[in-house]
């Protein structure tokens, strides 16, 4: 194969990766296959507030913020923003941590579920894990972003 054919192949490869292939974290290795995700609620479903979110978590533990174990972290959940590493602050909170605000939600207790009070209408969420000090793994651990409505 030419150099040529070999380059415009790798273009397109690289095209195709999901983006979430491309988001590069903090200094804290990743657990590989490591998997977080919401319980409840489904993506699509229609709630009542208050909404109580249950977060799952496969391949690592849950650790509070500041403690510095290998394979663990705590959980963060990103609501009506874009999916982590997008967005205007995007870059930032990968590589320095995710900012604490109303929609930017911190569990450094080891929280694994919350209760929300959400206006109606819809609404996104979605799990980041973070390490010891708040910043997404080196690869990052991160949940679909699910839509749901608020009645």
């Amino acid at each position: 194969m030419n150099a040529m054919i070999r380059s415009t192949l790798a273009a397109v490869v690289a095209c195709a990766l999901p983006v979430s292939a491309a988001l590069a974290g903090g200094e804290t290795p990743a657990p590989e296959g490591a998997e977080v995700y919401f319980v409840t609620p489904k993506d699509g479903e229609v709630v009542s507030a208050p909404v109580t979110v249950v977060f799952g978590l496969r391949g690592m533990g849950v650790a509070p913020a500041g403690t510095e174990k290998e394979n663990t972290g705590h959980h963060h959940l990103l609501i009506d923003r874009p999916p982590l590493g997008e967005g205007e602050d995007g870059a930032d909170e990968l590589s320095y941590g995710l900012p604490s605000d109303e929609n930017h939600i911190h569990f450094g207790g080891g929280q694994t579920e919350t209760t929300l009070d959400l206006a109606p209408g819809e609404h996104t969420l979605q799990l980041v894990m973070g390490d010891y000090g708040h910043v997404p793994h080196s690869t990052p651990i991160v949940s679909e972003v699910i839509t749901i409505k608020v009645e």
